[in-house]
C-alpha cells in the first residue's frame, strides 16, 4: 500500500488570511509582534509552515482555527475606492463598516470609484472564487444612465461588441429601461467583467456615462438596501451563489 500523501503546508500569515481572521499583511504584523502561536509555541516567522485543519493557531489566547464565515452585501456609494487602504489617501469602501465588529472581510470583485451598487464581501475564499471565476459566467446586472438617446442599431452593436487593447468587450444583453429628453437609462447584463467594461464599451461609441449602478449578481439582487448600508446574506442567498 502506498504511503498517504503529504499534507499541504501553508505559510502562517497566509493561513491566517485564508481562515478569514485578518489580512495577510495584518497577520504578518501580529506574528512579528509575538502575538501568534502554533501548537502553543510562539512563532515570529510569517512564513512558518502550518497545516490548515491540523495545526492549532492561537492569537492572544484565542483559537482562530474556526473563524466564522461571514457574507455581506454593501450598497456602495459613488466616490469610494474598493480596497482596504489607498496610497492616495482616498476614502475606501471599508469606511462603511466602521464600528460594525465584523471580522476581516475582502471584497468579492470590484466596482470602480465612480460606480455604485451591489458589492459583496466575505472571508470565505472558496465562495468568493466561485463568484469571480470567469468560467462560471455568473451574470451581473447594471443600470446605466447615459447621455443622449439610443436606437435598436446601437443596442445591437453594444451586444456585438468591440475590440479594445486586445480585449473583446460586449454586453450579453442590453435593453432600454426609460428615456428622458436628453438621456437614457439602460440595463446591461454581463457574463464576464473586464476592467471598466461598460465604460470602455460605451466610450467606443462616443457615449458618456452619467451613472453606473450594479443591481444584481446572479440571483442576488441589491433590492432596497440604502446607499452606504450593508447587511449579512441569508443562508439561502449564500447557497444560491455557490
Amino acid at each position: 500500500m502506498p504511503p498517504p500523501p503529504a499534507a499541504t503546508r501553508t505559510g502562517l500569515a497566509r493561513a491566517m488570511s485564508k481562515l478569514g481572521f485578518c489580512s495577510r499583511s495584518r497577520a504578518t504584523e501580529l506574528i512579528r509582534m509575538g502575538k501568534v502561536s502554533v501548537n502553543h509555541v510562539v512563532r515570529k516567522n510569517p512564513e512558518f509552515p502550518v497545516i490548515l485543519g491540523q495545526d492549532i493557531i492561537i492569537m492572544d489566547d484565542v483559537s482562530i482555527n474556526q473563524a466564522k464565515q461571514v457574507y455581506v452585501m454593501l450598497n456602495k456609494p459613488r466616490g469610494l475606492v474598493t480596497s482596504a487602504s489607498d496610497e492616495l489617501g482616498r476614502e475606501t469602501v471599508f469606511s462603511c463598516f466602521e464600528h460594525s465588529r465584523l471580522p476581516h472581510l475582502s471584497p468579492v470583485g470590484r466596482l470602480d470609484k465612480a460606480s455604485e451598487g451591489l458589492l459583496l464581501f466575505t472571508n470565505d475564499n472558496t465562495w468568493a472564487d466561485r463568484i469571480t471565476n470567469p468560467t462560471t459566467h455568473l451574470d451581473k446586472t447594471y443600470h446605466v444612465q447615459i447621455t443622449g438617446l439610443v436606437d435598436e442599431s446601437l443596442l445591437s452593436r453594444l451586444k456585438s461588441g468591440i475590440h479594445d487593447h486586445d480585449e473583446h468587450l460586449s454586453a450579453k444583453n442590453v435593453t432600454v429601461l426609460r428615456t428622458g429628453e436628453k438621456n437614457t437609462w439602460l440595463e446591461f447584463t454581463l457574463d464576464e467583467g473586464r476592467n471598466r467594461h461598460i465604460r470602455r464599451l460605451l466610450d467606443a461609441f462616443g457615449i458618456e456615462v452619467l451613472r453606473l449602478v450594479r443591481v444584481a449578481i446572479g440571483p442576488l439582487a441589491l433590492g432596497d438596501l440604502p446607499k452606504g448600508k450593508w447587511r449579512e446574506l441569508t443562508k439561502r442567498e449564500v447557497a444560491a451563489m455557490r
